[in-house]
């Protein structure tokens, strides 16, 4: 992305209420090694869209974002994320108020996909009780199974996340940074990536990320398991499809 395109997405970040500086480092931080050029891009519980505009700044052909939350009339999020799209013209980004088990490609297959703290509540009853229902993982791998359907070869596939373990959930104690995450509605990123890879991806890269705030200093001292698991346990995920 070069500099033209990091200032059109500071336009986005700052029409979406985010502090442009920190959306930036994260979106780039999580897409590292992502070639977005000409993609077509499904964002997962897109949120206000702040990672599908990051695509479209990186020169995604077009992306389809799935936020099922925008189907109430008295929701926000859809106006703020319309206000993004016309503010930095990108008519390539699509809104859709659907989930990814309820979604239709129409046949369209797609270069990358995105799950920003999504792929946990894509069935929260079935992710606490993964590790021990065959049932709920069969859930899990119908959906993914889906995704490796709809992937072009090669297609990229970025989930971030919390992880489950976290020194003080495992205290018993609220995380003062996070204090609203109920990590038993979480995984382990090694889960999850053994999940994907049953469904056709492969080659999974694991990195732990940090405050954005701290940007690269705190990545370079902090973005480790341990500082992690004693902070807010977060990662980010990147595998691609066989």
């Amino acid at each position: 992305m070069n500099q033209s395109d990091r200032d059109r997405f500071r336009k986005a970040a700052e029409a979406l209420g985010h502090h442009q500086g920190n959306l930036l480092f994260q979106n780039e931080f999580l897409f590292d090694g992502v070639d977005f050029e000409g993609a077509a891009v499904l964002d997962i519980g897109a949120g206000d869209g702040a990672s599908s505009f990051y695509a479209a700044c990186a020169g995604a052909r077009s992306v389809v974002s799935l936020e099922p939350e925008v189907a109430g009339s008295s929701s926000g999020m859809t106006t703020s994320f319309k206000g993004a799209r016309d503010e930095i013209g990108a008519d390539n980004v699509e809104l859709l108020a659907e989930t990814l088990q309820g979604f239709d490609p129409d046949r369209r297959t797609f270069n990358v996909f995105i799950s920003i703290a999504s792929i946990n509540h894509l069935d929260e009853d079935a992710c606490v009780r993964l590790q021990e229902d065959e049932d709920a993982r069969r859930t899990y791998l119908e959906t993914f199974g889906k995704l490796a359907e709809m992937a072009n070869p090669g297609a990229a596939l970025v989930v971030a996340d919390c992880a489950r373990r976290n020194a003080f959930g495992d205290l018993g104690i609220r995380n003062p940074i996070v204090p609203t995450i109920e990590w038993q509605k979480h995984q382990q990123p090694g889960f999850w990536a053994g999940l994907l890879e049953q469904a056709g991806f492969r080659e999974p890269r694991i990195r732990w990320s940090t405050l954005n705030t701290l940007r690269r200093p705190g990545r370079a001292l902090l973005g480790n398991r341990v500082a992690a698991y004693l902070l807010t346990s977060g990662f980010c995920l990147t595998m691609e499809r066989g």
